[in-house]
């Protein structure tokens, strides 16, 4: 598309429904007869996280970083702590086009295009190298997906960000699959993630992130897992009492834009926006890797009891559980994803 063809189809987006796709107010200068302001385009980005977590925080840094390398031109409006909807309704927004820009698990941009979940496989990755590599949006692996995701649900993914190592909390010590045969903990309501939980040995418990806090508070769940980050800045410490350094599953946080507002930027917009994606996918991906032990440290001084490897914690069984459910649910809908994904050097 070219550019100035970009540009009529900006147009016409925003004249058909400057809110209805994602645009703030400020897109409706692009139209004839509107008088100037700056920004010329508002973008609105919905996510789930508290603003304190580094996956809340990277889509500030993301709207500051843009600003500037649009030069003012696009602006994001940031809606935090499922303001705009759940984790189901964000994706589904992005894709009908309510909202420009959120972020998701993989797993839950598999719910537009399903081969996007086997990203959130877990033990999938051999190091955080290896799916910082998968998950790079220039990567082989990643434009197939994309390409398949823009077909399927009108979105794609502009960058991709560590989100940290996936732990198991709970009101008790676990040390091995056979502790949690019965006992119910919270899973990210899509199938990689329940699949995850059960391989684990628990029941699965599809709950949606927003309901997490209340679901362990009134005991509708036993347990959850997340990155210590995420335990840390919403204060699971006070509802759990163990931290379990399963690292079950790696993930990279997905920040996806509605296909029809990408068309619709001018090729030098869309270089602003490639170029605060980069920008923030380097900064929040080092702001985890860098407090992941200190945050697990700081989790022990608020009174968590953390089993690891050395304090008998099984990693081989759970390993072998959970490969074992994996295969027999994906493997064969996967397995060709899955040799890419292990190809990537």
């Amino acid at each position: 598309m070219t550019e100035r063809n970009s540009r009529i189809r900006s147009i016409e987006i925003t004249r058909r429904a400057a809110l209805g796709m994602g645009l703030g107010a400020g897109a409706m200068a692009l139209m004839p007869g509107y008088a100037h302001a700056a920004p010329s385009l508002t973008l609105r980005y919905g996510h789930n996280n508290e603003p304190a977590s580094v996956a809340g925080a990277q889509a500030d840094w993301f709207a500051e970083a843009l600003g500037k390398s649009s030069g003012g031109d696009i602006a994001v409006e940031v809606y935090p702590a499922s303001q705009l909807g759940k984790l189901q309704e964000l994706a589904e927004a992005v894709s009908l086009g309510s909202i420009a820009l959120s972020h998701n698990t993989a797993g839950g941009i598999g719910s537009l295009y399903a081969p996007f979940a086997a990203l959130d496989t877990p033990y999938l990755y051999r190091d955080v190298d290896h799916l910082l590599k998968v998950t790079d949006v220039n990567s082989p692996v990643m434009q197939e997906l994309n390409e398949g995701l823009i077909a399927a649900a009108n979105v794609r993914v502009i960058y991709a960000h560590y989100f940290g190592r996936r732990n198991l909390t709970a009101n008790k010590a676990v040390y091995s699959p056979a502790d949690l045969a019965g006992v119910k903990i919270r899973a990210v309501p899509f199938p990689i993630y329940t699949t995850a939980v059960e391989g684990m040995g628990a029941v699965a418990v599809p709950v949606d992130w927003s309901e997490v806090p209340t679901a362990l508070a009134t005991g509708v769940v036993s347990g959850q897992e997340n990155p210590v980050n995420v335990v840390l800045s919403v204060k699971l410490y006070d509802v759990q009492s163990h931290l379990m350094l399963t690292g079950h599953m790696s993930n990279a946080e997905m920040v996806v834009m509605n296909e029809d507002v990408w068309q619709g930027l001018s090729a030098e917009q869309k270089q602003a926006v490639t170029t605060a994606a980069e920008e923030t996918r380097v900064k929040a991906t080092n702001a985890i890797l860098d407090k992941e032990d200190a945050e697990t440290q700081q989790l022990r001084e608020l009174g968590m009891t953390v089993i690891g490897k050395d304090d008998g914690l099984k990693l081989e069984e759970f390993r072998t559980s959970v490969k074992a459910l994996v295969d027999e649910r994906f493997g064969e809908k996967y397995g060709d994803l899955y040799a890419k994904i292990a190809a990537v050097a």
